[in-house]
């Protein structure tokens, strides 16, 4: 999958916990984690910006694009 979750990070440096920040956005641990371990294929616009707010980061400092290398017999 080209995009890569870096909210473990993002939390690391916020100092926040799993526990606090299910409570600021108002989703359950168990669906944060999924999205904090990359075990999720989409992610709500409102849950991202709710995520957002209680980081004070931008989406772009959860997600990241990582080009895959097409290698020698892709295209």
């Amino acid at each position: 999958m080209p995009i890569v979750l870096r909210l473990d990070r993002v939390m690391a440096d916020r100092k926040m916990s799993l526990n606090t920040l299910s409570e600021k956005v108002g989703v359950a641990n168990v669906n944060l984690s999924k999205l904090k371990n990359g075990r999720v294929s989409a992610v709500r616009f409102s849950t991202l910006a709710a995520i957002c707010k209680a980081l004070d980061c931008q989406p772009g400092d959860i997600l990241e694009y990582v080009k895959e290398d097409a290698g020698p017999d892709r295209e």
